[in-house]
């Protein structure tokens, strides 16, 4: 009988202490919240909304212009919650000061990444403006709004891919950008493309000549900042994060254009397709001469967890992939992550995989380098970025490289690759397999006369 007594008053300390904990617990106030990074004493303000009154029903949502980024929020101790971004290997920690008031870091969780380092931000609730407070607001002094052409001076692009026979033309490519921004009283939005991809959607204000850009979606905080000289162009820095910055000089150009994505990666003189042998999330080697891919018209995507056009891809290709599967598609995404190993793999891309519910084969392509992956693709003479798409046709050829990802906020860029994306594939899916046993045995049938032009029709 005692022991029993013993037992129950166990467990009514137990429920007592997790009442008790719950009480005590902090959460941060339901709205909208403007918080501030610091990197090297520079300020990088960005923006979120919180629902919900703790963390088993909290959405935290970043906000940039008109993209959103949803994420969960999970309880640490009694007034720290953290924000896991996604797909990446990084978080947000959040201590809470009081129900109005936070600070906490951006902490990269990347287990052996080399002068990693987390970033301190604070955040006040109730702020929804960014940079400026509109209540001080200096009328600005000219308009961004429109298609600018970006030139960057940028030491990193000296070299292209390591490729020393890399032509003067290629480099300058390479430096090249494009902007498109839009500008309303004194609020700015828009993104800057380059060759292999966007910045994602950019919020920021002008103030008299000088303007300010920032985002902040799950990977590194991005800031842009620069002014408008007297001839109305501009000149300025743009940062991402932990990253170095680099200086830029733009001017309008209606007409300002990147190097076309489908010419910067290429095949080997005389090679028509590709081969490689990676193993899948549970360990099982995959390649593009197995069974499951003969005969299909087959997507292969370059990636990595790390990369937030190639999550952008992803968002496009997993719901496109399940809609279209039927059709006689195959799909395979070769992830390059920042560890060379196959644990931090499975952890990643498993997440990437839950996350967009991918229905296609992830396999594992080894460490995050565009010179490893030039290397273990076999046929390709140079990977130029990631993400890559190749589109490879029932016979085993590849038809088409499309290299990088511009997202929904590029507007007419994006409509036109998903324009070509689809009318490529109906071609390539209209076309007879091959491999068919029918038509094999239609083919056995005829002379070889007859044979020959329905061959090269086939083609």
């Amino acid at each position: 009988m005692k022991r029993k007594r013993t037992g129950l008053l166990a467990l009514s300390l137990l429920v007592f202490s997790s009442a008790a904990f719950a009480g005590n617990a902090k959460f941060p106030a339901e709205g909208v919240w403007r918080g501030e990074f610091t990197v090297d004493g520079e300020a990088i303000p960005f923006n979120f909304e919180l629902k919900g009154k703790d963390a088993k029903t909290a959405e935290f949502t970043l906000l940039n212009g008109t993209r959103r980024d949803l994420f969960q929020v999970e309880r640490v101790s009694d007034d720290t919650v953290s924000v896991p971004m996604n797909t990446y290997d990084a978080a947000l920690l959040i201590r809470i000061v009081d129900g109005k008031h936070l600070t906490g870091e951006y902490q990269d969780l990347v287990p052996n990444r080399k002068g990693a380092r987390n970033i301190p931000f604070t955040a006040e609730h109730g702020r929804s403006w960014r940079f400026v407070d509109p209540a001080k607001n200096v009328a600005p002094e000219g308009d961004l709004s429109g298609k600018w052409a970006i030139q960057q001076a940028d030491k990193a692009f000296i070299s292209v891919g390591g490729r020393p026979e890399a032509s003067a033309q290629e480099i300058a490519n390479r430096r090249g950008q494009v902007a498109l921004l839009e500008q309303k009283g004194n609020q700015v939005t828009g993104v800057f493309m380059t060759s292999v991809g966007d910045s994602r959607e950019l919020e920021g204000t002008i103030q008299g000549n000088r303007f300010w850009l920032s985002h902040f979606s799950g990977p590194s905080p991005r800031l842009i900042k620069g002014t408008i000289d007297e001839d109305g162009n501009i000149q300025g820095a743009s940062g991402s994060g932990i990253y170095n910055v680099v200086k830029f000089e733009g001017h309008k150009d209606p007409n300002a254009e990147l190097p076309d994505p489908y010419k910067l990666t290429f095949l080997k003189d005389g090679q028509s397709s590709i081969d490689f042998t990676f193993p899948d999330l549970q360990g099982k080697p995959v390649s593009l001469r197995d069974d499951k891919y003969k005969g299909k018209v087959v997507i292969v995507e370059i990636i990595g967890t790390w990369c937030p056009n190639c999550t952008d891809q992803t968002r496009f290709l997993a719901p496109w992939f399940k809609e279209n599967q039927h059709r006689g598609v195959e799909a395979v995404a070769i992830a390059f992550e920042q560890e060379d190993d196959f644990g931090y793999f499975q952890k990643t891309v498993g997440k990437l995989k839950s996350f967009f519910d991918i229905r296609y084969d992830l396999v594992f392509g080894g460490i995050a380098d565009k010179k490893v992956a030039t290397e273990k693709l076999k046929g390709v003479n140079y990977m130029a970025a990631f993400p890559t798409t190749f589109i490879i046709d029932r016979r085993g050829d590849v038809r088409e490289i499309y290299t990088g990802f511009t997202g929904t906020i590029t507007g007419k860029y994006y409509d036109d690759y998903v324009q070509k994306f689809n009318a490529l594939l109906d071609q390539l899916i209209a076309e007879p397999n091959p491999y068919d046993a029918r038509l094999t045995s239609t083919a056995a049938n005829e002379t070889p006369r007859a044979a020959v032009p329905a061959l090269a029709a086939a083609r």
